[in-house]
């Protein structure tokens, strides 16, 4: 198989396209994941423009998410009615306009509808790109796309904070928004020239029950999440919403099992190889995803670091993210996806644990290591999972499929947030001690908890066979 690090200029024409294709969606995803997390280190600038406490501002992060995880079960559906470039290019085209509206914003409900209106774009425009790209590769060229796809999702949360910090320190936090602009209107061109129309299932009649059942559990549960991280949370308030998430979305499973036409098909769980990555896959990118927000306040609460100190150091892993792409291919051609899983799960696991023993003592080199292996060590097991779950998929299921891992991954990524808020108060209530401010104490016990969910969560991969993706990997077990 052909290493992740190959020039695709250097590549025949026939496997360019897909390569290509890969690295627009991967621009497209970068684009999304940032804007999900860019905009926090700017909330006070913001603020001040708007008149209002920075804490309200949270209603436009919210309203992002909100709307991802709404829209995207519809995204397969949608490809599959109107065509995956006519769906990909107009979500990237309602991205850059919101994009547009959020700069020029001024006040609350302004900025939160034209967050709304991002939000839908953003919900078509990443999985329908994974979905074309899935259908266009060969399954021995596979990895090499899902590294191109997967990279965006490690990396935004890391750049995230210090780029909108920089943005808003010398110049102004519209900038954040107006910068996507050139990005939006370079991939509508891209997307034209590179992306066929196909159509599958085009006739398929909508499941308005299903989306009404499933948008209404995933809003509540977000929702839920968020409250969790925020001060002076209602315990009773979140209670209802994650009772109601759990109950509603009992019945959206229940109607799509038995109705003729569901928005998601759930006959993807029965492929092993899929429903590894969305049982136990989805708990270890819940903790992996946990790194990136209790660092920073690791670094700034318990060292007294500045922001741009913590942001600084928290680019180690980043670093490690890049390094381990060109390595991914060799080693799982070398081992399989079952070891890989197995033992890098657990080295990620004892690496989470090393950054909750760390102290204001450890020298900053020692500190840099961890953290860059840290990021080594997620890149594979993000890589691995986003592989995996699509190895064995067939044509007709592949829309569905990708619909249903892209509301796992967005599920997982906003449970990181809130686990490791959770993590904090927990560690608290175990000391005995309930302080708005963490101890340093704390962060080491919400930094174990953590590595436990990581370790739980490569359970499921005991049960892969050890030739399970060969197709892909290369690799066959003797």
């Amino acid at each position: 198989m052909a290493n992740v690090n190959v020039n695709p200029a250097e590549l025949p024409t026939s496997t360019r396209r897909p390569v290509f294709v890969a690295l627009l969606v991967a621009g497209a995803f970068f684009m999304e994941n940032l804007d999900g997390t860019v905009i926090a280190t700017a909330l006070p600038q913001m603020a001040r423009s708007f008149g209002i406490s920075p804490v309200d501002l949270s209603m436009g992060i919210t309203a992002y998410l909100l709307t991802l995880a709404v829209f995207i079960p519809v995204s397969g559906w949608v490809a599959d009615r109107w065509g995956a470039r006519t769906v990909f290019s107009s979500a990237m085209g309602v991205f850059t306009i919101a994009s547009i509206l959020c700069g020029i914003s001024n006040s609350l409900w302004e900025f939160t509808a034209a967050r709304v209106l991002q939000g839908i774009g953003g919900a078509m425009m990443v999985p329908v790109g994974r979905l074309v790209v899935l259908r266009i590769t060969e399954k021995k060229d596979l990895m090499r796309s899902i590294a191109y796809i997967t990279w965006p999702g490690l990396v935004a949360p890391i750049l995230g904070p210090p780029a909108g910090g920089f943005i808003t320190t010398y110049s102004t936090w519209r900038w954040i928004f107006f910068l996507n602009v050139p990005l939006g209107v370079i991939g509508i061109t891209l997307a034209m020239l590179w992306i066929a129309n196909d159509r599958e299932h085009a006739g398929r009649p909508f499941d308005w029950w299903g989306f009404v059942l499933a948008g209404t559990a995933c809003t509540a549960f977000m929702y839920s999440l968020e409250l969790t991280g925020r001060e002076g949370r209602h315990w009773e308030t979140i209670g209802l919403l994650f009772a109601y998430s759990v109950v509603v979305g009992w019945l959206a499973v229940r109607h799509m099992r038995k109705a003729p036409h569901p928005l998601i098909e759930f006959a993807c769980l029965k492929i092993k190889t899929f429903a590894v990555t969305i049982w136990g896959g989805s708990l270890f990118r819940i903790a992996i995803n946990v790194s990136p927000f209790l660092l920073p306040l690791l670094f700034q609460i318990g060292f007294g670091m500045t922001a741009f100190q913590s942001g600084l150091l928290v680019l180690a892993m980043f670093a490690g993210n890049l390094t381990m792409k060109p390595i991914t291919t060799p080693v799982l051609r070398r081992f399989g996806f079952r070891k890989v899983l197995l033992v890098n799960g657990v080295i990620t696991g004892v690496l989470i644990i090393l950054c909750g023993l760390l102290a204001p003592q450890t020298p900053k080199l020692a500190i840099i290591v961890v953290l860059f292996l840290h990021g080594l060590s997620r890149s594979m097991q993000f890589t691995c999972l986003a592989t995996l779950a699509f190895v064995d998929i067939p044509k007709g299921l592949m829309s569905s499929a990708t619909s249903f891992a892209a509301v796992a991954q967005q599920l997982s990524m906003g449970m990181g947030v809130a686990v490791g808020a959770v993590s904090l108060h927990a560690a608290a209530a175990l000391r005995g001690e309930m302080s708005a401010n963490p101890s340093l104490m704390d962060f080491h016990i919400a930094f174990g908890l953590v590595a436990v969910l990581a370790l739980a969560g490569i359970a499921d991969s005991f049960s892969l066979d050890p030739n399970a993706g060969a197709e892909v990997s290369g690799h066959r077990s003797a």
